[in-house]
């Protein structure tokens, strides 16, 4: 026997004993009982199906799963009958955990009015698909209000400003449900729009609708700054043109378009007239 013959029959028995050696640790490992490491767990209160805003929760419409007690949802419930018949104000995803910030108080019933923030009040207007920014403006969403009034005596020519800024949409529509909106991002044509404003801004409301037309324009969630203009007139959109609106870049980085300050009307020039009366002399303004 050859020196390469032996180098292949040690080799081959070295990997046949290997083998073995592998199969046996592998039986040993699987015959070891299984440990189950116990993680105290606790009951929570979840939503057994999708909850949508205004909502009166049922025994049906929750469940209550293990949860671990070492990562428990601050402020969840661990019995049905702490939310059973009330209302959501805050919707609800699928297995969602239930909390107290999400959930009506106590006796308030459900629907719009548990919704309205204490000082707030909810304000309902008529739109069209026009106004209503061709259905995108749904519950949750900001917008800003113009109002387009008439010439009258104070102004007599038509005017459009904006009179309310950054509010917030709480329904849009005759049903408050607006759940297949919510889910598909698609818009509803809707015939009636509820905001959440103070009371001096429901104030304005009331009147801008009632001297006015009325128009909503869609704003970016994440604008919140305040829209400051001068108003549009009749004259200025006929006349010459306003200046360019300026852009300028906030600390944080984002770049806010404001308008430019509108200048003042020119004056009509004034001539000064002498007026000779026998021997009184005076002098006259003519516009």
């Amino acid at each position: 026997m050859n020196r390469n013959t032996r180098t292949l029959i040690v080799l081959a028995i070295a990997v046949l004993t290997a083998g073995l050696a592998s199969y046996g640790v592998y039986l040993a490992v699987r015959s070891m009982p299984v440990r189950e490491v116990e993680v105290p767990t606790a009951y929570a209160v979840v939503a057994a199906r999708p909850l949508p805003v205004g909502t009166m929760i049922t025994d049906d419409d929750v469940k209550l799963v293990g949860w671990p007690a070492a990562a428990m949802v601050p402020g969840a419930f661990t019995d049905k009958s702490q939310v059973v018949n009330r209302g959501v104000i805050d919707a609800l995803a699928e297995n969602e955990p239930l909390t107290e910030a999400k959930l009506a108080p106590v006796g308030a019933g459900a629907g719009l009015p548990p919704t309205i923030t204490e000082g707030m009040r909810a304000v309902s207007i008529r739109v069209n698909e026009v106004v209503g920014v061709a259905g995108f403006v749904v519950p949750g969403t900001r917008v800003d209000v113009l109002v387009t009034v008439r010439g009258g005596q104070a102004s007599p020519e038509p005017q459009t400003r904006v009179v309310l800024s950054n509010v917030q949409v709480l329904a849009a529509g005759t049903r408050y449900d607006q759940e297949r909106a919510t889910r598909d991002g698609k818009p509803i044509p809707t015939s009636v729009v509820t905001l959440l404003l103070t009371p001096e801004d429901a104030e304005k409301l009331t009147l801008a609708s009632e001297e006015g037309r009325i128009m909503l324009t869609l704003r970016n969630p994440l604008d919140t700054a305040p829209t400051e203009t001068q108003g549009a007139r009749l004259s200025a959109l006929l006349g010459k043109p306003s200046p360019p609106p300026i852009r300028q870049v906030t600390a944080s980085g984002r770049t806010v378009v404001r308008s430019a300050p509108q200048p003042e009307p020119e004056r009509p020039r004034i001539y000064t007239v002498e007026a000779i009366r026998a021997a009184k002399r005076t002098e006259e303004e003519v516009r």
